[in-house]
C-alpha cells in the first residue's frame, strides 16, 4: 500500500517551524540535516550552509517532511491545507489553538454539520491547516 505525506519548503526558517510542530503536534523528529552537514556540503550554493535540506517528522504513522528553499528561490505556499483530525472536539481545539499561536485563524473553531469542531489558520510559518474533532450528530 502506498503512503501520501506531504513536503513543505521554508524560507529559512525551517529548524524552527518542525520543532515547533514536534512539540504542538506531539510528533518525534527523526531528522534534521543541514546543507552543510550533508555528504553533499561541498555542492551545495553559497549561502546554504545552515539551511535545512531534510526534516522528517514522524506524527502517529504519518510523516511531515520539509526543507528550506534555496537562497533567492522562495515559494509560497497556496492551494493546499494540511489536514488534522482528532476523536473530539476538546482535543482538536486545543491543537488549533497552538497551531495559530502567532498566525490567522481563516475560519474560527466551531461546531459544523460535519464534525463537533472545526477550523482552518495559517500558522506563524505560513502553513495553512485545517483541524477538525469529534462527529456532528445528524
Amino acid at each position: 500500500m502506498s503512503q501520501l505525506d506531504a513536503y513543505l519548503f521554508f524560507d529559512g526558517n525551517c529548524a524552527e517551524a518542525m520543532r515547533f510542530y514536534e512539540r504542538t503536534l506531539g510528533g518525534k523528529l527523526e531528522a534534521m540535516m543541514t546543507h552543510g552537514d550533508s555528504p553533499m556540503a561541498e555542492q551545495s550554493p553559497p549561502g546554504s550552509a545552515d539551511l535545512i535540506m531534510h526534516a522528517r517528522l514522524a506524527l502517529d504513522g504519518h510523516v511531515l517532511m520539509a526543507s528550506d528553499g534555496m537562497p533567492g528561490q522562495r515559494q509560497e505556499r497556496k492551494g493546499f491545507s494540511l489536514s488534522l483530525t482528532y476523536p473530539t472536539a476538546a482535543e482538536a481545539n486545543k491543537k488549533f489553538e497552538a497551531l495559530g499561536a502567532g498566525g490567522k485563524v481563516t475560519m474560527p473553531f466551531d461546531k459544523t454539520f460535519w464534525a463537533e469542531g472545526f477550523g482552518m489558520l495559517v500558522d506563524r510559518f505560513g502553513t495553512p491547516w485545517m483541524v477538525s474533532g469529534g462527529t456532528a450528530e445528524p
